[in-house]
């Protein structure tokens, strides 16, 4: 009666996506004399295993299922237990391994009924051998097919998994709104509960990536609050949380969430280091060097920068726009031109063409910045994501700026400044009201450039952008001073280090009318609001 309990107890907790219960009651039952677990438990127990990060384990009960499923004369069972072995070995990197499993079930099946739902499962690793080695006409081959077998046996885990591979395809193809609608369509199912948990999971952060690589943010926000609220909803849950981290990161990114997108970047490497993920980490480090060269902390973005590579996974084009802020500009150059040759696809390319634009202008290169503006837009045209259109006007209007060309640059400009308002995105609208303030001034008005300036100082340093604000103060004629006399310069020192009016007036030999006043203008030529920010602005400029 104990082990019964046991066991409907294990299916109640696997039911609520309590993993850790699940897995515990199953173990307790296959530890007791005599009441080894049977192929459905096993698979159950594997899958509580995986959840919780325990790929041995995961892999060790997939073995023994495996193996009463051949000893019982069950092919097409085995078949099943094959295919995960071949699937989580893969994710956790031993792919020679993964394929002999892989080959072991397609070797089972040879006497099986062609059209049975094991080998539309199969076909996924047909589809990433295809990937891998470039055939992408056999890889779309392979997704449809994977397509008509799951909606011929009305499977809802094959469908979604074959919508994705197919939907990202045609991403790669150029043809991302067929391929959004597709990984829309697989994310119907998710949201209706329809998927097992771990191919849910993998929805979930497949449309997510690929809404980021397009720069499709409302989509990518929309999906990311989804899948954390799916993560929360398991609290053992140790896959997919890192890869929702990095996605919570890079949308509190676009607002300009500094603090908490390093926060959850930090958070994603954690988790990616718990649950033998290292590898994925070096997005996470990636992101992370981002937001640090935003914030003009130098060294710590290019000691993160190193650690991605330390992954595997190159850091571009953040690197590069780093290194022409070290003054670095040949070595950057020669690395956005390496990256452009590499990249073939519309989907990765339109990643790289907004930094590369800086990058050429930076080195003069301005006949090949206006082409990689002009591919730009061409690419966020056909995508019709607002990102993309955001990032093409912004390079449209620096290749016209680089011009002298106000008149063309002065349309992009708004435009880019509107779009990235839509998208709340704080630095991006900063960034493009400076070239609206550029290019006004090319035309002859001051005033308006001025107050553009002023406004996107501002924005910079209420997000803690330092080196965009200095830059822009410097187009306002400012100093790094801010224009400060000599005793307006001593009474900021004196505020910056926690000072009252009153302490300063005393160690100034000044009253306390004439430190008040010295204040106000202070405030008026930082444009700052409160001692705080005055304060805040000495640290930045290295005034204390």
């Amino acid at each position: 009666m104990g082990i019964v309990d046991d066991l409907q107890r294990a299916r109640s907790a696997y039911e609520r996506r309590d993993w850790a219960s699940a897995y515990d009651r199953l173990a307790t039952v296959d530890g007791e004399p005599g009441s080894a677990l049977g192929p459905d438990e096993l698979m159950t127990l594997a899958t509580a295993a995986f959840l919780l990060g325990d790929t041995d384990s995961c892999i060790r009960a997939l073995q023994r299922g495996y193996r009463l499923r051949t000893d019982a004369g069950e092919v097409l069972g085995a078949v099943r237990f094959a295919f995960w072995l071949a699937l989580v070995l893969n994710i956790r990197g031993e792919v020679a391994v993964g394929s002999g499993w892989a080959a072991r079930a397609q070797r089972l099946l040879a006497d099986q009924p062609d059209d049975v739902l094991e080998r539309g499962y199969l076909r996924v690793h047909d589809f990433f051998r295809c990937l891998d080695r470039g055939d992408f006409p056999g890889a779309l081959a392979v997704s449809e097919d994977m397509i008509g077998i799951a909606r011929r046996h009305a499977d809802p885990d094959l469908l979604a998994q074959s919508l994705v591979c197919k939907g990202r395809l045609l991403m790669y193809s150029g043809r991302v709104p067929e391929g959004l609608a597709l990984l829309d369509e697989a994310m119907v199912a998710v949201a209706a509960g329809e998927l097992s948990p771990i191919f849910a999971g993998n929805v979930y952060c497949a449309m997510i990536e690929a809404c980021q690589e397009v720069l499709d943010f409302a989509r990518a926000s929309a999906w990311t609050t989804a899948l954390t609220r799916w993560c929360d909803s398991q609290p053992d849950l140790v896959p997919f949380t890192g890869q929702c981290a990095v996605h919570r990161g890079q949308i509190l990114r676009v607002h300009a969430a500094y603090p908490e997108a390093l926060a959850e970047f930090e958070d994603a490497c954690r988790r990616y280091a718990a649950s033998g993920s290292q590898a994925a980490a070096g997005l996470a480090l990636a992101e992370r060097g981002d937001v640090l060269r935003i914030r003009g902390d130098v060294a710590a973005a290019e000691a993160s920068y190193d650690e991605a590579a330390g992954f595997g996974y190159e850091a571009q084009p953040g690197r590069a726009l780093l290194m022409v802020a070290r003054g670095r500009v040949p070595g950057a150059l020669a690395a956005v031109r390496r990256l452009l040759t590499e990249t073939g696809d519309p989907v990765h390319r339109s990643r790289l063409l907004a930094g590369a634009v800086e990058v050429l202008l930076a080195g003069d290169a301005r006949s090949d910045a206006e082409a990689a503006a002009d591919e730009l837009a061409a690419i966020a045209q056909g995508f019709g994501c607002a990102g993309l259109r955001a990032s093409a006007a912004y390079c449209s209007a620096l290749v016209a700026l680089a011009d002298d060309d106000p008149d063309r640059a002065l349309p992009h400009a708004r435009t880019a400044a509107r779009l990235w308002d839509e998208l709340r995105a704080p630095y991006e609208v900063a960034r493009a009201k400076v070239l609206v303030g550029r290019a006004v001034r090319l035309l002859g008005d001051e005033d308006s450039a001025a107050a553009e300036f002023t406004a996107a100082c501002r924005s910079f340093a209420e997000i803690g952008a330092a080196p965009a604000r200095q830059e822009t103060e410097k187009l306002l004629g400012r100093s790094t001073a801010g224009g400060l006399t000599g005793r307006e310069l001593d009474v900021l020192r004196l505020v910056a280090v926690g000072n009252s009016n009153a302490e300063i007036a005393h160690r100034l030999v000044l009253s306390d009318k004439t430190v008040a006043r010295h204040l106000t203008n202070i405030f008026a030529k930082l444009d700052v609001p409160s001692r705080t920010a005055a304060a805040a602005y000495a640290r930045d400029h290295d005034l204390i």
